[in-house]
This record gives C-alpha cells, structure tokens and sequence, in this order.
C-alpha cells in the first residue's frame, strides 16, 4: 500500500491551511504555488476535501480556501480517506473471501493487526501536531 501523490499534496494543502490563521482565505494559486502542486491537480483535490467537509471554498475577490474545522479537529487519516478512501493493506482485510484461505489464512491476522494499528495512527494524528514542526513554507 502506498499513500497517492494526491493524498500527499492534499495533505500539504491542509497544513498550509493549518498554519494559518482562522479568519484568513488561501487562493488556491498561492497554495499551488508555494506548496509545489500542479494547480489543475490541486483543483481536483480541493473539490474532493470540501465534498468531505473538510475545508470551505469561495469564489470571488474575497473567496479563498479555509478549513472548515480547527486542526486539531482534523486528522491525517480523514484527509487521506477523503483522497484515497478507506485504508486497506490487502483485500482479505476486508473481505475474507477474497483469499483462498479465507478466515483460516494465518496471514490475515496479521494484515488486519497492521492496518488497525495503521488506521488508529493516522486517526490520532491531526494537523494540529504539524503546524509547529512544518517545514513548509508559513502562509502569508
């Protein structure tokens, strides 16, 4: 399992949301820009995180990109599953059928253990633990 490019830039995109503050709007171009994401490709994401409720959009002079939580409300593994959808190391972790051995597959125990501990890591992370470490660059 690899997390996609496009979970990676939305990730990007919320930190740099996070970083700033609450009252203030991101053009999507100063994101893209500083962030390093291909715009037309930071457009598809920015869709897929206001469809999940995860950032507010608006049009205009004044319109910009703002989160739609605090981030500490706002964990790594929401922004994933918004871009990726829900996690899963190996089809039998979510289906047993879908191996030969079914539930008596002596790795399944294994997949489902990682991908549990996996899910809680990402859902106990939220883009409040990165606003001070960031290397990227400070919103403006």
């Amino acid at each position: 399992m690899q997390i996609t490019r496009q979970a990676d830039y939305a990730l990007r995109a919320m930190l740099y949301l996070a970083r700033m503050d609450p009252t203030q709007r991101a053009a999507t171009s100063q994101i893209a820009d500083e962030q390093r994401i291909p715009p037309s490709f930071l457009a598809k994401i920015i869709s897929q995180l206001s469809i999940a409720g995860l950032i507010h959009t608006s049009r205009g002079a004044r319109g910009g990109v703002s989160l739609a939580l605090s981030p500490e409300e706002i964990s790594v593994l929401e922004v994933v599953e918004a871009i990726d959808g829900p996690i899963a190391l190996n089809d039998c972790t979510e289906s047993p059928d879908a191996c030969p051995f079914g539930e008596d597959c002596p790795l399944r125990p294994l997949w489902c253990d990682t991908q549990a501990e996996l899910v809680n890591r990402l859902r106990t992370t939220t883009m409040a633990n990165f606003v001070q470490k960031a290397s990227l660059p400070q919103a403006n």
